[in-house]
This record gives C-alpha cells, structure tokens and sequence, in this order.
C-alpha cells in the first residue's frame, strides 16, 4: 500500500554496542532510487504504568534524568528484558520502583516515542487494586514516589512542568478514560 515511501536497507549495521543502548548506521535506498543513511537506536521496549489509587489520585515518581540535566515527574516505567512478557514488566517495575502490587491490570496501548531515531516501543497499562508494599530500587536508582489529582498533572502539563513524553500521553488517556469518552478491550496486553 505504502511501497512508494518505503526505504530499503542495502547494507549497514551495529556502529555502537553499549550496555543499554545499541547504535546502527545502515545505507539504505530511498523511494526515488538515491541512497541515504539511517542512524538509529534499537531498543528492546519499555512499560508505563498509569497507577490509579482508590481515591482517583495517581502515583507518580521524581527522578532525576542525566540527559536533560532535571529532576522530572513521570509514572512508574522501565525497558522490558528480552523476551519478557510486557504485562510481566510492567507488574516487576511497579513493585521494584514504588513497592506498590496491583489487582486489576489493563492494555491502554502502545506508543513509538523517537520514531526519527530509535525503534522504541512503550506498552502502556492502567493498574489499580493498589496495595502498598516495600520498594526494590535497582543499583543506582533514585527516586520519590507522591501523588497528585489527573486534573493536577493536567495543569502541570498545560505549563510545561510535565514534558516527559509517556507522562502527557498516559495522562491524556487517563483523563479520557475516567471521564467515560474512551473505552479500554478487556485483554491485558498489546494486540
């Protein structure tokens, strides 16, 4: 259907190997018959979890990021092993970040957040049932859990407090799916 913009890997590979990330340049041939290059991160994924507490306030995190040298807010998240079952991750990352468990787990959807680079996908869950419980920080992982109201991290966002890509979709879609507009498929996971 769309074969008229499609490009086509002609040769390349992997020009950085690190413990989290893995570089390629590839030459690849572009819709008009010209070859061009291709760098990108290939990446096995990652969860988001919208944690909703009984009271309709969601748990969030503060943690600082490196790369934009700020403390920012976010939802609980982190990069699924390889082949681990996304659900699986996203139960793991939500006890090891918060210490919370949940009863009730459900498919939101899935995102591409740097298609122009990296081949990323975020698998975005809803859970609820929360229950307290001691957290499990990885080595050299900081950060503060709180909560705060969807219409308080709608406002966060309006003012640019929020930028973190997962957290202002999950929030839009939080606050769609509360208000009643839009539906979540009974399934737990992507597909």
């Amino acid at each position: 259907m769309d074969q008229h913009l499609k490009e086509t890997r002609i040769d390349g590979g992997l020009a950085y190997d690190g413990k989290f990330l893995k570089i390629h340049k590839d030459t690849i041939r572009l819709p008009d018959g010209k070859t061009g290059t291709r760098e990108f991160i290939r990446h096995s994924g990652a969860v988001v979890i919208l944690p909703l507490l009984e009271d309709g306030s969601v748990l969030l995190e503060r943690q600082y990021r490196y790369p934009v040298d700020r403390v920012m807010i976010e939802y609980p998240a982190g990069k699924i092993d390889p082949g681990e079952d996304p659900l699986a991750c996203a139960k793991r990352e939500l006890q090891e970040e918060t210490g919370y468990t949940a009863t009730d787990w459900q498919f939101v959807c899935t995102i591409h957040n740097a298609i122009a680079y990296s081949d990323e996908h975020l698998e975005i869950y809803l859970a609820r049932g929360l229950v307290a419980g001691p957290s499990a920080l990885d080595d050299g992982e900081f950060l503060e859990t709180f909560t705060a109201s969807v219409d308080e991290l709608l406002d966060w966002v309006r003012q640019g407090k929020v930028t973190d890509v997962k957290t202002v979709i999950g929030t839009f879609w939080l606050q769609k799916i509360l208000a009643g507009d839009w539906q979540l498929q009974d399934n737990v996971g992507p597909g």
